[in-house]
């Protein structure tokens, strides 16, 4: 089914919930690399995805309520996002679909507070989650 095409500059959104852990989610940008465009804008095409990073989100768990941080990245598209048709320069353009997998990298771990103790830490290195996109192309779509 046909979708909106991805460009330069569109949002990435990812949303807070990478259970148990919550983020505090900031948005990311897409930067296309397709050497064709829509309105002067560089169309975003398969493996665009993977330079997403969102680094310096907060985050914490039930169990963990000393915040941490860590970076927010695409782990992969939706069977949606990624034309089947629809290509430039060799490459299959990227497309609004659904959502997408995202992970979350810890970088500084949440800490369990102890009484009386230092704080244990999450020895989690990574949560998964979910995200979208959002594009400011009504107008042109792939299939």
């Amino acid at each position: 089914m046909a979708d909106f095409i991805l460009i330069d500059g569109d949002t990435v959104i990812f949303m807070p919930a990478f259970s148990p852990a919550m983020v505090v989610v900031q948005p990311g940008k897409l930067a296309g690399s397709g050497p064709a465009t829509i309105g002067g804008k560089a169309i975003c095409v398969d493996g665009d995805e993977r330079d997403v990073q969102v680094a310096g989100c907060m985050y914490m768990t039930p169990q963990y309520s000393i915040p941490g941080s860590g970076t927010l990245k695409i782990a992969s598209l939706a069977g949606n996002q990624k034309a089947q048709k629809t290509n430039t320069g060799g490459k299959a353009v990227l497309l609004k679909g659904g959502n997408f997998t995202a992970k979350f990298e810890v970088q500084s771990p949440a800490q369990q507070p102890v009484p009386a103790s230092s704080p244990i830490p999450d020895a989690t290195p990574q949560y998964s989650g979910q995200g979208m996109f959002v594009t400011t192309n009504l107008k042109f779509k792939g299939a």
